[in-house]
């Protein structure tokens, strides 16, 4: 079976990847500031120990992000030390519409494929819709607000669970460049998605579709957030409200 070292490897989407490709039998150490059983200590921000953490290893998952702002930085650390070890194959996963919605959090993201693709090291480039999470903390956060506002956009959330599961296929197979982009089971206008996180957490206040200006607004109403064709993910907004535990709001 693939060494694998797995960066970002407690988060959201890294703790789902990191089980299902120990479950498949692969050999998989989790990069960490703190080394623990499992971890290996390394320090993508100041590059400390993380040659000696890819040393050895065949396959890098690059999972570690700072919201996306220098995520440049920690890509240029990463591939100097996959370079110096030789690595086979690094995956890195990326948002859908990167190349198309001109948010500064989406250009980071962007700039770190172009990175990865010039490198000359044999690599996969998987972008994915955003997460339920983050729909879902869209609405929690207008809990002082007098009404729950949603843009008039579509969104195709997907569950971080879903996406490990491509992410840990891709890990195990050879480099194939850029993938199809994944997204969620289903594409609704935010007004749908508010309306169900509302049902979800008892909260009776009225929701307010908005237009907002600008470039980027209109990109994510051009739909360049969506992944056209059939669904990857299965996990639909309200099967993931139904199994956590949502404040309510009113």
């Amino acid at each position: 079976m693939t060494s694998i070292l797995v960066t970002g490897g407690t988060g959201r989407l890294g703790r789902p990847t990191v089980e299902l490709l120990r479950s498949a039998g692969h050999d998989v150490r989790v990069l960490s500031r703190h080394e623990a059983p499992g971890r290996v200590g390394g320090d993508l921000r100041s590059g400390h120990g993380i040659r000696e953490a890819v040393a050895g290893t065949g396959t890098v998952v690059h999972l570690a992000t700072r919201n996306g702002f220098g995520d440049v930085a920690l890509m240029r650390t990463l591939l100097d030390a996959s370079h110096a070890a030789g690595v086979g194959h690094v995956v890195y996963v990326s948002i859908v519409g990167v190349d198309r919605i001109p948010l500064g959090y989406y250009r980071q993201k962007l700039d770190a494929e172009h990175l990865l693709e010039s490198s000359g090291l044999p690599h996969t480039i998987l972008r994915a819709t955003q997460f339920h999470e983050l729909v879902a903390g869209l609405f929690t956060a207008q809990r002082f607000l007098p009404v729950v506002f949603a843009p008039k956009v579509s969104v195709q959330p997907i569950a971080a669970g879903d996406v490990a599961t491509r992410v840990a296929e891709l890990a195990a197979g050879e480099p194939t460049g850029r993938v199809p982009d994944v997204g969620g089971p289903e594409q609704l206008p935010a007004r749908e998605l508010a309306r169900q996180w509302a049902a979800a957490a008892s909260v009776h206040r009225r929701i307010v579709p908005v237009r907002v200006p600008g470039r980027t607004f209109a990109a994510l109403a051009a739909g360049h957030n969506l992944v056209p064709g059939p669904a990857f993910g299965t996990t639909t907004f309200a099967d993931f409200l139904a199994t956590r535990a949502t404040p309510g709001q009113r």
